[in-house]
């Protein structure tokens, strides 16, 4: 092992011979087992144990119930012709659930390999993990993996084998198609002929591309034999998984220097003509540092450990280093390289590495770590919101300090999680993206964490909207009388809320004259001069400042904005977060002397003036809804579309292939807990279901007041 480790620290600093990389596929389509396999060829652990041994799964629950739920990262060294490539690689997780975890993975590495079951195909998590690869620009190339099932489960002909094959590619390059951006279409394709499609699988540790087979003489009617006479033990020698898979990646994954430039522009949204500017587009060891963190994991002995991406610059221990969204200065106590699932500690690392860092205090996934105050990356943004809460709370009262501390250690580690903590009432709210996924959560906070809970029923995340403009102007009084605001509010048009959400309109508070902002805005529809006005963008909702000739205005403006965005996230219906909304200020009147126009009298006024506004815009409770794919043995058909019937669904889409039946129902989250169980019950445990979309829409409006009442006396607060 010791000389693994020499042999990465000596392929570090040589980038041509460097490739990030990350495993990503629907739910159980092999990747831990393929990873493993990798890791075996690398030499890391024994050949016997892959495939079995899961390394890359470290925590208990992974094991017990077979899934990977989060990424990992690792480093190992291959050889081809005589030359050493280190190999980063990121093994992420397929259940949708823990979709937020890949989504930060991709962030840090270059290319991926998308594996795809032979036999099942292309599923809906597959299409997700593509799109997050490609949203980041990572190259993608096409494992297609478990084909001892074809030959073995369905005994197929070599040539039905090759047009199965062939459906499978043009459905992924068809996907790929659709998603990539303009500039990239034709460059991103992956093809069977030039190697970035490859076949095997992991279970027997086997892989074929048709320059390897080319190359070694091996067809597929050797492999069908070797099934048939049982000598498929052999393959493995003969075609070796690891071999054939990292010469690809060697051959069609880009260099780090090479990838930056032009994933940079996309991930960062800085000045490319100053000195980190430069430095990034190059990947360059010798300029400024950028380090982005994609991981943060909390090693009992190590304290916490900040995973991720050296983009610029060269990391050493003991530097100095700043921290950009908590804006506090850090010192690098330990760098880290990985060895498998082990951390090996290095002095320094240069640009174009996957590295573990510790002494970054508090950093979370996304925190962009330079030498002094610079533009940090672009933020990390997930597919799918959290729409499922549980109130959380500590069994024993003495626990009560130690739980506090560990729901911030776990959304550190997971970020898809999203915990508000409440120090007067004790009672705390964690929200994730279904029932598994805080199932799991709370699991570890006993198990691993050691700390005894008690959780509430889950609950749905709603959304508040307007559905018209205030027909009045929404007016604020400070306590003190002495200070007025005015607003008004309107719906925020389709086009716009689109690009906020696909990102083309930057989120956060608008500090200078920001020209991209403006072209952004007046490309989603907005008038020029009202984009010069924009002062905020939060959560999907945008406030503008159309006031004039009141020269306080510059000292309570951020005031105005902390106010803006905590109506935002609890809206006048029920308190639940606002969506599409634009807010204006449109007059105020401000007490000359600053001691009367502090937050003690500005905050109340803006809150109840936005609020007033909103009530007279016909405000609208919206409730999130997942569009499902459920897949049965042909006989259940009825059962499902009875199952959707009865949860207010509403059935999109139903295919028959063979035996098996695929049906696409829209179902709102609130119908939804015990759906698995209810599924499985239908359909004697012979059903699934996969998540495809999420979106929100309105709620019935026979369901409007009931369900805010609802929420109003879970929260405590008036029911008039």
């Amino acid at each position: 092992m010791a000389k693994m480790v020499e042999r990465v620290k000596a392929t570090m600093a040589d980038q041509q011979h460097i490739r990030n990389i990350a495993i990503c596929a629907h739910i159980d389509h092999g990747k831990t087992t393929f990873s493993d396999n990798l890791l075996a060829g690398a030499g890391m652990m024994s050949e016997e144990l892959a495939g079995e041994a899961r390394v890359l799964d470290f925590h208990d629950d992974e094991a017990e119930r077979g899934i990977t739920i989060d990424s990992a990262a690792v480093s190992m060294v291959h050889n081809l012709e005589d030359q050493d490539f280190l190999i980063n690689l990121i093994d992420t997780p397929g259940h949708v659930d823990f979709s937020g975890d890949v989504t930060r993975a991709m962030r840090a590495v270059d290319g991926s390999i998308v594996l795809v079951c032979a036999v099942e195909g292309m599923m809906p998590q597959t299409e997700t993990v593509l799109r997050q690869s490609l949203k980041e620009r990572v190259k993608p190339i096409l494992f297609i993996n478990k084909v001892d099932r074809l030959i073995k489960e369905l005994q197929l002909t070599p040539e039905a084998m090759q047009e199965r094959f062939i459906n499978i590619i043009n459905m992924v390059n068809q996907k790929i198609k659709a998603i990539v951006e303009d500039d990239f279409q034709g460059k991103f394709e992956v093809n069977v002929n030039d190697g970035s499609v490859m076949f095997g699988s992991a279970f027997h540790n086997w892989a074929l591309s048709i320059p390897y087979m080319k190359k070694k003489g091996i067809s597929f009617k050797d492999i069908i034999d070797a099934y048939n006479n049982e000598t498929q033990k052999d393959l493995r020698k003969k075609a070796p998984l690891h071999e054939v898979v990292l010469n690809a990646v060697i051959k069609h994954h880009p260099t780090p220097a090479t990838a930056s430039a032009y994933r940079i522009p996309k991930i960062w949204r800085g000045d490319l003509e100053s000195p980190l500017g430069k430095s990034l587009l190059k990947c360059d060891p010798e300029g400024p540092l950028a380090f982005i963190v994609t991981k943060v994991v909390v090693d009992p002995q190590a304290g916490e450990i900040a995973a991720g991406r050296l983009f610029s610059g060269t990391l050493k221990r003991g530097d100095e280093a700043y921290m950009n969204i908590r804006k506090e200065n850090s010192r690098i106590q330990q760098v880290y390289v990985y060895n498998g699932a082990k951390r090996e500690i290095v002095d320094d690392v240069p640009a174009g590495n996957i590295i573990g860092v510790g002494g970054l205090k508090n950093a979370y996934p996304g925190e962009t770590v330079t030498i002094g105050p610079d533009t940090p990356f672009e933020a990390i943004t997930h597919l799918f919101d959290p729409v499922i809460t549980k109130a959380i709370e500590a069994k024993m009262p003495s626990d009560l300090p130690k739980l506090i501390e560990v729901l911030i250690q776990v959304s550190k580690e997971d970020p898809s999680i999203k915990i508000e903590i409440n120090n007067e009432t004790g009672e705390h709210l964690m929200s994730g993206m279904g029932e598994l996924h805080l199932e799991i959560i709370e699991n570890r906070i006993v198990k691993e964490k050691h700390v005894q809970i008690v959780t509430s029923p889950p609950v749905v995340v709603y959304r508040e909207t307007i559905t018209q403009k205030s027909t009045e102007e929404g007016e604020g009084k400070s306590p003190n009388k002495h200070n007025r605001f005015y607003f008004t509010v309107e719906q925020m048009p389709e086009q716009m809320m689109k690009a906020i959400k696909e990102n083309k309109i930057p989120s956060g508070r608008v500090k200078k004259k920001d020209r991209e902002l403006w072209t952004a805005l007046q490309e989603a529809g907005m008038d020029t001069k009202e984009s010069r006005n924009v002062k905020n963008i939060f959560n999907g909702n945008i406030f503008l400042d159309i006031v004039r000739g009141e020269v306080h205005m510059i000292e309570v403006i951020e005031l105005i904005n902390d106010m803006f965005e905590d109506v935002m996230r609890k809206g006048p219906l029920a308190n639940e977060p606002c969506f599409g909304v634009i807010v204006r200020i449109v007059d105020v009147k401000l007490h000359e002397d600053a001691i009367h126009r502090g937050p003690a009298q500005v905050y109340p006024a803006v809150r109840d003036g936005i609020r007033a506004a909103m009530k007279t815009a016909k405000p609208f409770i919206y409730e999130p809804i997942q569009t499902l794919r459920f897949e049965a043995p042909v006989e259940f058909m009825g059962e499902i579309s009875k199952l959707i019937s009865n949860k207010r669904g509403q059935l999109l889409d139903m295919t028959q292939e063979g035996e098996m039946v695929t049906v696409m129902g829209k179902l709102p989250v609130g119908e939804m807990f015990g759906l698995s169980s209810e599924l499985r019950s239908a359909t004697g445990g012979r059903g699934s279901s996969s998540l495809v979309d999420q979106n929100f829409e309105k709620l019935p409006n026979d369901l409007q007041d009931k369900i805010i009442m609802q929420i109003r006396s879970r929260k405590g607060l008036k029911t008039e």
